[in-house]
């Protein structure tokens, strides 16, 4: 009996997480306050179609401007997050969203990084072995091979007058 009313609790708990008891939503749906709180939580995920780089909350475009007054319009509505952002991403396309949903539209966005990293380091490492296997072992020719002799004559007269040669 007692496994059982735990499993109840626990059902209910997952099942309704957005009723007003909960933590979360402790403030009443209509406040300023947690309009405010809940549109700066959606639009700093959103990125700013103008910018780019920066998100919705914090960009000071005259288009994320729109989108943040349309944002708190669908708030006043009564719409939930998941709502406004399907609103948005149906509206703008995954790119509006900072970590979009993994589907297969957006497969290459969430792996080609990797898939490109896999590829340079794939591509360098057949390059190193080809290029290890390559040693050019060309004999210097007879007026290179005199320059180098006086070069190192010079080298061993310098340091045998300077005291600092080879030890040894």
């Amino acid at each position: 009996m007692k496994t059982e009313i735990i499993f109840l609790l626990a059902f209910f708990a997952l099942v309704t997480p957005n009723l007003p008891f909960c933590a979360e939503n402790s403030e009443p749906p209509g406040t300023e306050e947690a309009i405010e709180k809940r549109l700066h939580e959606i639009s700093s995920e959103l990125r700013c179609m103008v910018c780019q780089n920066e998100s919705l909350s914090s960009s000071s475009a005259d288009l994320a401007d729109d989108l943040r007054h349309r944002i708190r319009a669908l708030i006043a509505e009564g719409k939930s997050d998941a709502e406004i952002m399907d609103f948005m991403t149906a509206r703008y396309g995954d790119f509006i969203r900072y970590r979009p949903r993994l589907k297969r539209d957006t497969l290459l966005l969430w792996f080609g990084p990797v898939f490109f990293l896999v590829g340079a380091f794939g591509g360098l490492f057949v390059h190193m072995r080809r290029r290890g296997g390559i040693t050019l072992d060309v004999p210097l020719s007879a007026g290179e091979h005199a320059f180098a002799e006086k070069l190192l004559n010079m080298e061993r007269a310098k340091n045998a007058g300077d005291g600092s040669g080879d030890i040894a």
